[in-house]
């Protein structure tokens, strides 16, 4: 497979089942390909294996299975190798039996905590039971044997553990009643609580997919969702319930290893696997993870800092100093960290001398950058509480890395801490006269900042000024950064998040520096009245200007329109006949049909019908429309927004004269003449509904009397509501303010209810 194909899953496949029909000799080399790149892969071991075997090549099973067993725990790999021992000692007799029951033995010490580990044990149980007894001493003992078996098989959560606890039921009853009774009873609890466990790990369990070939870390989804399935494993494990001893943490061991078998190139699975066996106390297993670990990733230099740190943290510190020195390995290769990380051992662990020595090795070192001068600068300074040592170091560097801002501003720092002001305006004059214009910029506002903070007013304003005059080309502004801005005061006289103004004041500044700025620019007067900077339009952009942020693309704000579901592509209205029928349901409620139009109500916009023949649908609502809400639609301003300004409908409704309408006669509508009498315009305003008087001779003068009365009221209400009643006021809010108050003069509870606009029915005033 070509180099950068290495690690393609579909070309691997592809290999190994070409090999299944290739003969051995041929195969091999294409195993040996595969292995090699996926080490871990048993499936890939178990096919090369079983090749081997199919041919009698005993000696090359032999290498093979010692190549694989320990670091890939398979069941299917295991149970391989354990046919390939039975039928080599076959044939030996006693002697053969014994090497086959020690095989099984150290397959169950690998493999028997597996969760698909129930046949193994099973097959184990049936051989001991099939090995022969010439005595009653041999049979006792293999009574034993197979009592130990089964009572290790039943505490372990596997897919067969109700079956081997029903085995051993039998087993157990088959030998004596009287003994099964008190040795079932005493393992019950403990098969109980391992049965309990199984179902809960199976859960986790299920997620894994167990033909995955370890491959390094990708962006898929599935690789994710593999490595937190394995994570979640690993919780489990470690906070099994079943876990009563030390010799329990073997599943954990257990457990880390299979997954490294799959998450074999990642990083945070082999670090977690030592540091939980150096925190088991078991430091040198911790030694051995970091061995292999390094290993499978030798170009990891994280697992070589945490594989030193663990030495260290020990007392070995030669393994430790091996491992930084691996680090620092070619001087074109080693890196400025491991630089810095090995003074730093140095220092702690070999003293000052040491830690000198090495950094004026490593100042000679191409890899060498200014970040070495810092660091051990720094370390001088605060471990070594020699400033002297510090300030000679910081110098030495000046002279190789004038040109690195980063390195003048951790030199000004310093020189902060020593309180030596003079020989910081010193630094920065220096670095400003030799920086390039670009790069410089964050050297004067550290400097502009130490002014502000230490230095005197003149020379405040001074740097402030040559400040400006330095950066003015690379600036947005120009020529306009010359000019002093009420910003620069607010600069001055701030302190961290202590400011001498408001942030409304701040944001209007801002604004004002932006409306500056683009004064002799183009600019949408949308972008004005939003506030937001806008590209700009005209052809030639200033001098000086980078014309990397004119290239950018963005939205014309002042195209946007207001969404209107009748501009949906597709969408149809009714037929004439459906028209008129909607029409004449909406009567009594003319606003639920026109709410949904245009901004401006009158604007009468041709609708196309189903049938091909256009009409005009709005005309035919406002003929039904009566004259008071006609006018009132007519007043209503254009909307540009999702809702109307309140204050503005209110000052419409107010200062307008509506045509006035008598209270006691009804205004009939074109579709309710024939039908009956129509409300009156009280109806639609939303005071109380008027019902027409019964003709017949059953009316009494008491009902009669008592409808004059109620009208009476009803008309004495509207006069005292009417807008025309008052004299015209020029103030919104204060009108909205009075009738507020009026209408709650007239309810106990002070609120005004506005209904819904879809029913019509609108409760308590107009207001």
């Amino acid at each position: 497979m070509a180099a950068v194909d290495k690690y393609n899953v579909e070309s691997a496949e592809i290999l190994a089942n070409n090999a299944l029909h290739l003969p051995i000799t041929q195969a091999a080399p294409i195993y040996e390909q595969l292995l090699t790149i996926f080490p871990t892969a048993a499936k890939y071991w178990r096919q090369y294996v079983e090749a081997q075997m199919g041919v009698n090549n005993d000696d090359a099973t032999k290498q093979i299975f010692s190549r694989c067993l320990l670091n890939c725990l398979h069941v299917p790999l295991w149970r391989c190798y354990i046919r390939f021992i039975r039928k080599v000692n076959d044939r030996k007799g006693v002697e053969g039996q014994e090497e086959t029951r020690k095989a099984f033995d150290f397959m169950l010490s690998y493999v028997g905590a597996d969760i698909a580990s129930g046949p193994v044990w099973m097959e184990y149980i049936a051989f001991l039971k099939s090995m022969p007894a010439a005595n009653t001493q041999e049979e006792t003992q293999r009574m034993t044997a197979v009592r130990k078996a089964y009572q290790k098989a039943v505490v372990t959560p596997t897919h067969h553990i109700e079956q081997l606890w029903r085995d051993y039921e039998n087993f157990e009853n088959s030998v004596s009643r009287q003994l099964a009774k008190g040795l079932l009873s005493e393992y019950q609890p403990k098969y109980n609580s391992a049965r309990a466990v199984y179902r809960e790990l199976k859960k986790y369990v299920d997620e894994i997919d167990w033909n995955m070939l370890a491959i390094p870390p990708t962006d898929s989804c599935k690789d994710q969702m593999q490595w937190v399935a394995w994570k979640r494993l690993l919780a489990f494990e470690k906070g099994n319930p079943q876990r009563i001893d030390s010799a329990s943490n073997k599943r954990i061991i257990f457990s880390y290893e299979q997954c490294l078998m799959y998450l074999y190139h990642y990083p945070d699975i082999w670090y977690d696997y030592a540091t939980w066996q150096a925190k088991s106390g078991s430091m040198d297993a911790a030694v051995k993870v970091f061995q292999r670990a390094l290993k499978a990733l030798p170009e990891s230099e994280m697992l070589k800092y945490a594989y030193a740190e663990l030495e260290e943290s020990r007392g070995s510190l030669q393994s430790a100093k091996k491992l930084y020195e691996s680090l620092l390995g070619d001087a074109a290769e080693t890196t400025t960290l491991a630089h810095i990380q090995f003074i730093r051992f140095l220092r702690r662990n070999e003293g000052v001398e040491a830690a000198r020595k090495y950094f004026l090795d490593a100042r000679k070192s191409p890899s060498c950058t200014y970040h070495v001068y810092v660091a051990y600068a720094l370390m001088a300074f605060c471990l070594d509480k020699d400033p002297k040592v510090a300030h000679n170091v910081f110098e030495a560097g000046l002279k190789q890395f004038m040109h690195e801002p980063v390195y003048i501003l951790e030199y000004a720092d310093f020189l902060s801490c020593l309180n030596d002001d003079r020989n910081i305006r010193a630094l920065f004059e220096r670095a400003l006269s030799s920086l390039p214009q670009e790069e410089s910029i964050e050297v004067w506002k550290r400097f502009t900042q130490f002014e502000k903070t230490y230095g005197d007013l003149a020379s405040m304003l001074k740097v402030e000024q040559r400040r400006k005059e330095a950066l003015s080309g690379t600036s947005e502004e120009g020529a306009s950064a010359l000019e002093t801005s009420l910003l620069d005061l607010i600069s001055r006289y701030s302190f961290k998040d202590l400011w001498p103004c408001s942030s409304k004041d701040l944001d209007h500044l801002s604004r004002q520096e932006w409306l500056s700025k683009n004064i002799g620019k183009k600019v949408d007067k949308s972008a004005l009245s939003n506030g937001s900077a806008m590209t700009d339009k005209s052809t030639s952009a200033p001098s000086g200007v980078s014309t990397a942020s004119l290239k950018v693309l963005r939205p014309d704000t002042s195209q946007m329109v207001i969404y209107d579901p009748r501009q949906h592509h597709g969408t149809t209205v009714p037929s004439n006949t459906t028209t008129a029928i909607l029409a004449a349901s909406n009567l009594s409620n003319p606003m639920a049909t026109v709410v949904g139009a245009a901004s401006n109500p009158l604007s009468n916009p041709t609708v196309s019908m189903v049938d091909g023949v256009s009409s005009n649908a709005f005309d035919e609502v406002l003929k039904a429309t009566p004259p008071s809400l006609s006018a009132f639609l007519a007043g209503l301003p254009s909307i540009e927004g999702p809702a109307p300004n309140v204050d503005i409908v209110l000052s419409i409704c107010l200062q307008n004269d509506y045509p006035t309408v008598q209270t006691k006669k009804a205004t009939s509508l074109p579709s309710q003449r024939t039908a009956g009498p129509a409300p009156s315009t009280s109806d639609l305003s939303g005071s109380s509904k008027s019902h027409p008087i019964p003709s017949n001779s059953s009316f009494r003068p008491r009902d009669r009397q008592l409808g004059k009365r109620k009208d009476q009221e009803r008309q004495e209400e509207e006069e005292s509501t009417t807008v025309q009643s008052q004299p015209l006021q020029r103030d919104a809010f204060r009108i909205r303010q009075m009738q507020k108050a009026r209408g709650g003069s007239a309810s106990q509870t002070g609120s005004v209810s506005y209904g819904s606009a879809l029913s019509g029915d609108l409760s308590g005033s107009t207001c």
